[in-house]
């Protein structure tokens, strides 16, 4: 029900929530109660960081990752490796953005601790690691860039999958021609 060209929806609920839905157009879905919890500064943390789920496709590098975990149990520390990554891609981006990285670590900390007390299950709560260890990088200097560094993740996660989808085909030939 929202325009073509909007980007940003949002919701009106009690649970503060804010996430990417990729596609095309891509959007940004907010609930009031999350833009309730930060301050104007925050919220452009938080667009920031949106936004940067969806100009880079995280989505899909994630998606094509818990894909080849699913298929190969063994992969479920690369998974892990790059969700975490692709939030911190994002948080390095939603700070060169608003140019402030003690705003951007106090955004993810207050978006953590509010979406944390509406759900003792939510990903973001301070008990998972992943969230103070973020925070915890954006009260440093940036890293460097290494986009070496980045297309090897890249090729990490993507070619177990392809070899997988290979193997995978073997053994459908193999069970048909002994079927047969």
């Amino acid at each position: 029900g929202q325009p073509a060209d909007t980007e940003l929806i949002v919701a009106a609920s009690e649970v503060p929530r804010a996430f990417a839905i990729p596609g095309r157009p891509g959007r940004i879905l907010v609930t009031s109660a999350m833009l309730n919890a930060l301050d104007p500064a925050e919220r452009r943390v938080l667009l920031a960081h949106e936004r940067a789920h969806l100009t880079h496709r995280h989505g899909l590098l994630v998606s094509a990752v818990t894909l080849a975990a699913a298929a190969d149990p063994l992969l479920e520390p690369v998974r892990a490796a790059v969700a975490f990554l692709v939030e911190r891609w994002a948080d390095e981006r939603a700070a060169a953005v608003v140019g402030d990285r003690r705003v951007t670590a106090r955004a993810l900390a207050r978006a953590a601790l509010s979406a944390g007390r509406a759900r003792l299950g939510c990903a973001l709560q301070f008990t998972d690691r992943a969230v103070t260890r973020r925070i915890a990088a954006l009260q440093t200097s940036p890293p460097p860039r290494l986009w070496s560094a980045a297309l090897a993740v890249l090729a990490l996660g993507t070619l177990p999958a392809l070899l997988a989808a290979d193997a995978t085909s073997d053994l459908l030939h193999l069970l048909s021609g002994a079927l047969d």
